[in-house]
């Protein structure tokens, strides 16, 4: 089947010819909750973004809607250039500090679109929560540079750029693994300048990052402070510099730097330890002459939370690997959901807890990864469960499973403007825990509206109802309760909303004040 509208809507279409394959569980087909977008433009993403002085500067607009779609924007700082057919926006970031508000258009046959949106130009970047994909819970160790160039073409083909998801990330095993006897891995990891080398895998890191940029997405690679990686490649340790450096050259835009055999180099647990290889790579990358994403992967070590933005980290897992967490009553993204759950006063703009990364669609199995991927053994309730959970969160928005091979339901998950706009809201606030106890599980998110986005999650195998009074959410006064997943109005409530949720599932809604949406 082939695109002919670049739009998600086509997923409606066919749902009956793949509904066996989203529903690997075998269960009935659950409802489709994200409606079908209109043909119209309609500009999605991030209300604001925040970039350094004179940096290089790429931003796809993304908008959905029937193509060919003709962009234009009001006010853009005159050392960027916007293309109009594309909607891509390159050059460098003006060099004097401030706010440029812009007003982004998309007009096609069908109509036309209009959306705020602020460039801050200082000394801060990731002002709301990086969006994208990652192969590690596809690829493992079996990585190559196609299938990162394919997965960065199904961003664009599948319609999910058209929502706000940039980042095409390459994990463990590009680099060369010291005393592999597999021909496509060995080799000296270094040239004899000390820059590390590629396998021969990823024949062509710059021309792969290019055909990235050529999209208008970014590009993400992997290293460790120790001396190998987790998958025993080869790591940064003594040339932290120097692998930075060849990391902006080719011209990437995040940094996944992970603890790994740095533990073995550590010299104790103590807090000055934890921070050390962190503090390190973080004052590297803010000296580059260009933005890179600091994403820090050690695992909620010393309670990173607190200190991770001091180091220079733009975003830092705050638990172990989702992947291998045990399923208890619930599976594993509960328990990693609820840990992280715990923190959110430390999240913010330019800063936020990374429950690691959304493993749904066609996924592989952490423990086992010499298997290939295979659909989710989640029911549709719990992953839309888990996406609301990320969302009320503000967590960075990775999807892992194979981009390839993106199913419907997928897509109805990942691709809700509403839901992503409770992630990327501009005040960058994590939701708190309003109740958790055995059966439900209450979170609740300031929104720059003034509205208040809450999570009514259902945590046992039956449906159940819940309420949440306006007393346990500190707030007052009728308010208009607006279904976030479904996108309508559910009616003006006083002092208390109830609702039956289903068994594992979730009711993400607004609470909208003194007027209807």
């Amino acid at each position: 089947m082939t695109f002919v509208r670049n739009t998600l809507g086509f997923f409606f279409a066919v749902f009956l010819i793949v509904s066996g394959a989203a529903f690997a569980t075998g269960q009935q087909a659950a409802e489709f909750r994200t409606p079908k977008p209109p043909d119209a433009p309609r500009i999605h993403g991030p209300k604001i973004y925040g970039v350094r002085p004179g940096h290089p500067f790429l931003y796809r607009i993304p908008a959905t809607g029937i193509r060919p779609i003709r962009f234009s924007a009001k006010h853009l700082p005159a050392s960027l250039k916007l293309d109009r057919n594309t909607g891509i926006i390159t050059g460098a970031a003006p060099q004097k500090p401030g706010e440029y508000l812009v007003d982004l258009k998309a007009a096609s046959a069908d109509g036309k679109d209009s959306r705020s949106f602020k460039i801050v130009v200082g000394d801060t970047i990731g002002l709301t929560p990086q969006m994208g994909w990652n192969d590690w819970y596809t690829f493992y160790s079996r990585v190559t540079a196609q299938d990162i160039r394919s997965a960065a073409d199904a961003m664009i083909s599948s319609g999910m750029a058209d929502y706000g998801y940039q980042f095409v990330d390459i994990d463990d095993c590009w680099a060369r693994r010291p005393g592999s006897d597999d021909p496509q891995l060995s080799g000296p990891p270094r040239d004899e300048q000390g820059n590390i080398l590629p396998n021969a895998r990823f024949p062509d890191m710059p021309g792969l990052v290019s055909h990235i940029h050529s999209l208008g997405l970014k590009a993400g690679i992997y290293s460790s402070p120790g001396p190998l990686t987790c998958a025993r490649f080869e790591g940064s340790y003594h040339h932290e510099s120097a692998d930075a450096q060849r990391f902006a050259q080719w011209g990437f835009d995040l940094l996944k730097y992970d603890w790994c055999s740095y533990g073995h180099v550590a010299k104790d647990n103590s807090l000055a330890s934890f921070q050390a290889p962190y503090r390190q790579m973080g004052a590297i990358v803010k000296g580059l002459d260009r933005d890179v994403v600091l994403n820090m992967c050690q695992y909620g070590n010393g309670d990173v939370w607190q200190w991770g933005r001091q180091v220079g980290g733009n975003s830092w897992r705050t638990t172990g690997d989702l992947g291998v967490a045990r399923a208890t009553s619930l599976p594993g993204f509960y328990s990693i959901g609820f840990a992280n759950a715990e923190h959110s006063k430390y999240a913010g703009p330019g800063g936020w807890n990374d429950p690691d990364y959304i493993l749904i669609g066609t996924v592989g199995d952490a423990r086992h990864t010499s298997l290939s991927a295979r659909p989710t053994q989640l029911t549709p309730e719990e992953q839309y469960s888990y996406m609301s959970m990320w969302s009320l969160m503000a967590s960075p928005l990775f999807f892992s499973g194979d981009m390839t091979k993106l199913d419907a339901l997928t897509r109805n998950v990942m691709c809700n403007s509403e839901v992503i706009d409770v992630d990327q809201d501009p005040l960058g606030k994590q939701g708190s825990i309003v109740r958790k106890t055995d059966d439900e599980f209450i979170l609740a998110k300031p929104l720059e509206d003034k509205s208040l986005a809450v999570g009514l999650f259902n945590l046992t195998t039956a449906p159940r109802e819940i309420t949440v009074k306006w007393s346990d959410l500190g707030i007052s006064g009728r308010k208009t309760v607006r279904d976030v997943w479904r996108q309508h109005d559910l009616g003006s409530f006083d002092a208390a909303y109830s609702i039956t949720v289903p068994a594992h599932g979730v009711e993400l809604v607004r609470m909208i004040p003194n007027r209807s949406r």
